[in-house]
């Protein structure tokens, strides 16, 4: 591959990690929000909340992490 055809390459790949960590921090943002307004609300419940709130957040976490392994792939794997 020539010179041109490897920038285009870098540049989507972090577009893809970029908006994968911005997405990502905005969903924990709003998720750890809502958390804390329903432990507030109902103190009895925050052990389950705490469990559904780990779980969701793991799964909100895989993206940037799945965007990075398919950016890393992109740059190494291509060249």
């Amino acid at each position: 591959m020539n010179n041109i055809d490897m920038n285009y390459i870098y540049l989507a790949a972090s577009i893809m990690i970029g908006l994968g960590s911005i997405g990502a921090a905005i969903g924990i943002g709003i998720l750890g929000g809502k958390f804390l307004e329903g432990a507030a609300r109902q103190p009895d419940s925050i052990p389950v909340l705490r469990s559904q709130f780990f779980i969701v957040m793991g799964l909100v976490d895989a993206i940037p992490m799945i965007t990075v392994g398919l950016g890393l792939y992109m740059i190494f794997g291509s060249s």
